[in-house]
């Protein structure tokens, strides 16, 4: 018992000494937070007062692409641009505006005026203005009935007149134009003046930093392109982020001052071709006005990845200089206004777009000639005969004809709209399918439009049985059967922006007939080749793609990094035809070119191509005033394949608003550009030069 109260009494001392020395370590803490707090508090707050901590992010390259032979089609270019880090958010416009003008001397910025806005103009005028000369534009009674500063700003600005505006030189615009750029940053972060300066410019400026407090240079770099204009526009810009979407970006991490991606690629694939910028993160400590202690740690950048194309450069660059000496070798005789020719070459197997090239050559303009790449996609025309594939098809999955049927091509008369019949105006008489595609019959597939409506054509000046419901009726089968080609529908193509074509108007029995022949709907060259791509694939329609990987940067030069994604082709659909209807209009298009409208350029051809020509009637109204006038013309087109029994190349071609062969013309366009492109790419096959490159890399229009 006592040995127990022995114990209890220890345990009751131990727990003593520990609850005293808890007493003494918190009595301990509560002395030393209030010697900090109370002795030592402001010290602390003027060193913090004192202390500045910035960060800064240097921009990042972003990443290559390459063609899918691993040849680069578009690099960066290394440059000085004159950067101007605002110190505080509160530093004044005047003394902004000092430093502006002192740059002015030293930079050319010329390039930059036409983005001056009038707003910018008017802000300008008033910094400029002394504080008697604002205190006129506004009387006491109006400053009075204003309930704030800003509404006060607001009607000064609107006092300014365009007299003054009018009134700014040259000299005030270039000093606007460095101003603007530098009111546009943040506090502590570097904003881009302007970028790719001269070394002349950097030499100057190198020697007058002393009196330019916030100015220094920094790398930057500029898109740069081998290959000049070969596929240019479809790789896309890159400039400032537009007005219109800053508040996107700068909610994605982005700074005001970065350069983006606007169009086509660049835009479509932003996110992967960023790279990953490096962060300066500076402290400095200051007595007065002198740096005391500075400490900066930097976190490495990475350029953005790459991606490897679908393209194939050297058959670009190829295709681009057929169409060229093609189109010269017409000559503008025979075109009622601009000179346009478009190709696509792809893969009917994976959907890889391996060329795409476009020419214009506008009527009265001094330039002679441009790259129009994009008009393969955001241009539509109606293409005529070349689509009557998907017409018969049509038919016969609807089972108004069948493999074999025959019809009579004669001219039609039907009441309500000018006489139908085909290019060979006394008709073919009885034919079948085969020979409707071979000889490009109009009247064969009128019938099948005819049929589909419910109209039986027995005899002329009659009405066939069709209505407006069967009509409308029709149409919304034809289009439905003709978009699982690709023909109206959207191509799905990796690209931000595209036409997928427009629809006709009326839905009356003729118009109906027209688009049967392809002449009321319109259709982007690229739709075009896809329809032609999913008959040579057996009815399955591929995604058309321009990129095939997402890759790693390289770390050593002349290689490619690491596969992060690799894009495996993609089945849209599979068209709602039977195998055997579809290999029978693969016959019909294979008798196209060995006996049909192509025979005489594409017969002899070792690589067995199948296709079908187009030729759709235009009227172009042309002229001013009294003089303007109707001129008749043609759209050749033909699309295509090969080889025929095991298709690697489909191809289209579209040549818009040729003149009539009567009115001094060139005739097969078209074809000559198909037939000498094919034959690029077969006689590729056996062996390969590689693209050529220009003698100056064509850099990026900094810009916009």
């Amino acid at each position: 018992m006592k040995k127990k109260q022995k114990k209890k009494n220890h345990l009751s001392f131990r727990l003593n000494i520990l609850f005293f020395m808890v007493f003494l370590l918190f009595s301990g803490l509560i002395l030393r937070l209030g010697f900090v707090q109370i002795v030592q508090g402001q010290e602390f707050i003027n060193q913090l007062e004192n202390t500045v901590f910035s960060t800064s992010r240097v921009e990042a390259h972003r990443g290559i692409m390459y063609d899918r032979y691993g040849n680069v089609v578009v690099d960066n270019q290394v440059e000085l641009s004159v950067y101007y880090t605002n110190p505080a958010q509160s530093t004044r416009p005047e003394t902004m505006l000092e430093i502006a003008r002192e740059l002015e001397t030293m930079l050319d910025m010329e390039e930059a005026i036409p983005r001056i806005t009038p707003r910018d103009r008017r802000d300008y005028i008033l910094i400029n203005m002394t504080q008697d000369e604002r205190f006129d534009l506004v009387t006491k009674e109006e400053r009075r009935g204003l309930d704030s500063v800003s509404d006060e700003y607001r009607l000064e600005i609107e006092r300014i007149t365009d007299e003054q505006i009018e009134a700014l030189s040259n000299k005030d615009l270039q000093i606007l134009a460095i101003y603007r750029e530098m009111a546009r940053g943040y506090a502590n972060s570097p904003q881009r003046i302007k970028q790719r300066i001269t070394d002349e410019e950097a030499h100057v400026i190198s020697e007058n930093l002393d009196r330019l407090p916030g100015v220094d240079f920094l790398r930057d770099s500029s898109r740069s392109y081998a290959y000049g204009d070969s596929f240019r526009s479809l790789f896309g810009s890159t400039s400032a982020i537009p007005s219109e979407r800053i508040d996107y970006y700068l909610s994605r991490g982005y700074d005001r001052s970065d350069i983006v991606g606007t169009s086509f690629l660049e835009l479509q694939y932003e996110n992967v071709l960023r790279g990953q910028k490096a962060v300066v993160e500076s402290t400095m400590t200051r007595q007065g006005s002198q740096t005391v202690d500075r400490s900066v740690n930097e976190k490495l950048g990475q350029r953005g990845n790459d991606l490897v194309l679908s393209l194939d450069m050297e058959l670009q660059q190829r295709l681009e200089e057929i169409i060229d000496e093609e189109m010269r070798a017409a000559g503008k005789h025979s075109f009622i206004l601009d000179r346009t020719a478009y190709g696509v070459l792809m893969d009917p197997r994976t959907g890889d777009i391996l060329a795409m090239a476009g020419f214009w050559d506008p009527a009265n303009q001094e330039r002679d000639s441009y790259a129009d790449h994009i008009g393969n996609v955001n241009k539509a025309f109606e293409m005529g005969s070349s689509v009557k594939a998907a017409s018969v098809l049509t038919g016969f999955h609807t089972g108004v004809a069948a493999p074999g049927t025959r019809f009579n091509d004669r001219p039609l008369y039907l009441p309500g709209t000018p006489p139908k019949r085909s290019w060979n105006t006394s008709g073919f008489g009885w034919i079948d399918d085969r020979r409707a595609l071979e000889q490009s019959s109009n009247v064969y597939m009128f019938e099948i439009g005819m049929r589909m409506a419910n109209c039986t054509y027995t005899a002329p000046n009659t009405r066939c049985g069709w209505t407006t419901d069967s009509i409308g009726n029709a149409y919304n089968e034809v289009r439905n059967s003709f978009q699982q080609f690709g023909l109206g529908s959207e191509t799905g193509i990796d690209l931000p922006a595209y036409s997928s074509g427009l629809t006709g108007g009326a839905t009356t029995g003729g118009n109906l007939l027209d688009l049967m022949i392809g002449q009321y709907d319109t259709y982007t060259t690229l739709q075009l080749a896809q329809y032609i791509a999913t008959i040579a694939n057996d009815g399955y329609r591929m995604e058309p793609r321009l990129v095939r990987e997402i890759r790693e940067p390289a770390i050593n030069q002349g290689e490619q990094g690491a596969v992060i994604q690799k894009f495996e082709p993609t089945i849209l659909n599979r068209i709602d035809m039977s195998d055997s209807h579809i290999r029978r209009v693969q016959e019909g298009l294979r008798g196209v070119m060995t006996r049909g409208t192509a025979q005489s350029r594409f017969a002899g051809a070792s690589y067995q191509p199948a296709g079908k020509t187009g030729t759709a009637q235009v009227k172009v109204a042309v002229g001013q005033g009294d003089n303007r006038r109707i001129v008749d013309g043609n759209t050749q087109t033909l699309v295509g394949y090969a080889p025929y029994n095991n298709p690697e190349i489909a191809f289209a071609v579209v040549v818009p608003n040729v003149k009539l062969e009567r009115n001094g013309g060139a005739q097969g366009i078209a074809q000559k550009i198909s037939k000498k492109a094919l034959d690029s790419y077969f006689e590729m096959k056996e062996g390969r030069k590689g693209p050529t490159k220009v003698e100056q890399p064509l850099l990026d229009d900094i810009n916009g």
